[in-house]
Parts: structure tokens; C-alpha cells; sequence
């Protein structure tokens, strides 16, 4: 079961590069990474096959196994560096100069930090995966590509715990939300929000802005494109920011965290509107 949620990700992936053409390089990109993330995140259920789950007390990011990962960083750097742009791939063996040190300390900044990653701006005001200003962003950046299936990993291997309302922020492990989703619920939808590093998802109010808090009606809109009417793009008119939501009443086949990566015209149309996304993609857009 956990092995046919990466490759369902990997084959809408490849599905969607078809689909659309100014999306191709990136999603191709994408399932090549999605299938070393699907490797690690078997390695890891191996290696920790018999482990009690995780206490729902416990936080998520209590744990940290860096006997286990940092074997394994390695050969991660080395993929990114053999397949990523440019700007990215340099900075993949940047990182890999740094060795062991190196790599314990990007890990632990970011496990034990924000656990996110800001968008980079270019003169036009627009993201762009090739722009990476500083070592400190792109390590980052690679640093939770690498991380993500662990972390997804404890996710799926924690009690179940009752949370309280509808959090901005991922109640396990407190990550931004990448993308929202809308499910069939009686005669309309529910919606809930996907986390940018574990991947855990859990029950958001429709009107509400997870960036602000923003929960006035006129504040809050929606846009989507004919071509792409599965996917819209949420705005909140308080804060300026925006989320993408996949409808899945109108494409029951689609996987949120691909389709949201594969929808660029809706990131350009948003940022040509003055919004900013609240928390970039893998592929920095």
C-alpha cells in the first residue's frame, strides 16, 4: 500500500508531462526524485521494521535518527547533482564537499528549525526554480527534499491523535501546508490542506486563510483556468498570499502534491496578481 502512493506519484507525474507540455522538464525532474525518495522511504521501513509507532503526545520532530540518514545523504547529493538545473545540481555538490559535518548540521537546522523554505524573488517578481541567492536557501532546499520521505515516514507510523480546530500549520510536525484538497461531502466539499514535509493531511475550514487567519468572505476568493479547471488557486486579499487546491470532485484520478507542480500558469497568473505563494513547491515555483 505505502509503495503505491509513491508510484501513483511517479505515474501522474510522467501522465501529466504529457498532458502538459510547459510543465514536462519539471515533472520528469520530479519522478526521478519521487522514485529515489520512494527507495529511501523503503530503506528506512526496513531499518526501523518492529518500532512502536510514535506516541500522539510526541512530537514529530522529537525524532531525528542521524545514524540512519546520514549514510544515506550521500548517494542523494549525488542524484540531485547528476540530474537537477543547473544552479541546483551545483549546489548539490557544494553540499557534498562539505561532508559528514556538513550534511548533520544542514540536517538539524532544518529539522529543528522552521522546517521551511522561503521563496527566492528575480527582478520580475516571479520564483523560479534556477534562482538560488545564497548556499543557505539551496541546502535548504535539499535538505528537506531528502528529509521529506522520513518525515513522511513518521507521519505514517504515529498514533492517531484527536486534534483540536483546524491548525494553519501541520499538527504533527507544524510544516506549512503545500497544497489544499477538496473531497465530495454531502452536496458540496470538504477541505483539507497537505503538509510541505510529512505529508500528513488533515481537515481545514473552506473560508479561512492559513497564511493570516483572514475568515471574512470578501477577503477570500478563488480563480482557476479553463484548461486546468481542477486546480484553482486560493487568495486571500488581507495578506496577499495564495494556495493552491486540487479539486478532486472534477478529477478524482489526480494526486494533489503532482498536480499542484505541474499547474505553472496558475503560479504565474497568481504572482503577475500581486500574491505570493505561502509555501513553495519542490521544484522552487
Amino acid at each position: 500500500m505505502i509503495d503505491k502512493k509513491w508510484d501513483r506519484r511517479i505515474r501522474r507525474a510522467n501522465e501529466l508531462a504529457s498532458t502538459y507540455p510547459f510543465s514536462a522538464e519539471g515533472l520528469s525532474y520530479y519522478a526521478r526524485v519521487a522514485t529515489f525518495q520512494k527507495g529511501l522511504y523503503s530503506e528506512i521501513r526496513k531499518a526501523l521494521a518492529g518500532s512502536p509507532k510514535i506516541s500522539a503526545d510526541r512530537p514529530l520532530r522529537d525524532e531525528l535518527d542521524l545514524f540512519l540518514l546520514l549514510p544515506r545523504i550521500s548517494g542523494f547529493l549525488s542524484m540531485i547533482h547528476e540530474i537537477a538545473p543547473m544552479p541546483l545540481s551545483e549546489a548539490a555538490g557544494s553540499l557534498a564537499e562539505k561532508g559528514p559535518g556538513g550534511w548533520q548540521r544542514a540536517i538539524e537546522d532544518f529539522w529543528h528549525g522552521d522546517a521551511e523554505v522561503d521563496p527566492v524573488m528575480n527582478d520580475d517578481e516571479q520564483i523560479q526554480a534556477s534562482d538560488f541567492l545564497d548556499a543557505s536557501y539551496s541546502d535548504r532546499l535539499l535538505t528537506w527534499i531528502f528529509l521529506q520521505p522520513y518525515a513522511e515516514y513518521l507521519a505514517d507510523h504515529r498514533e492517531v491523535a484527536i486534534v483540536d480546530g483546524t491548525p494553519s500549520t501541520c499538527p504533527l510536525c507544524g510544516g506549512k501546508p503545500i497544497v489544499g484538497v477538496l473531497r465530495s461531502e454531502g452536496d458540496g466539499a470538504k477541505k483539507s490542506l497537505i503538509c510541505m514535509l510529512c505529508a500528513h493531511e488533515w481537515t481545514f475550514r473552506r473560508i479561512y486563510c492559513p497564511a493570516c487567519g483572514e475568515e471574512r468572505e470578501p477577503q477570500m476568493a478563488f480563480y482557476s483556468a479553463p484548461e486546468i479547471a481542477h486546480v484553482r488557486v486560493d487568495v486571500c486579499d488581507t495578506c496577499h498570499t495564495y494556495l493552491k487546491s486540487i479539486d478532486l470532485t472534477k478529477t478524482g484520478l489526480a494526486v494533489p502534491v503532482v498536480d499542484e507542480l505541474a499547474t505553472i500558469p496558475l503560479d504565474l497568473w497568481a504572482r503577475e496578481h500581486g500574491y505570493m505563494k505561502l509555501q513553495i513547491n519542490l521544484l522552487g515555483t
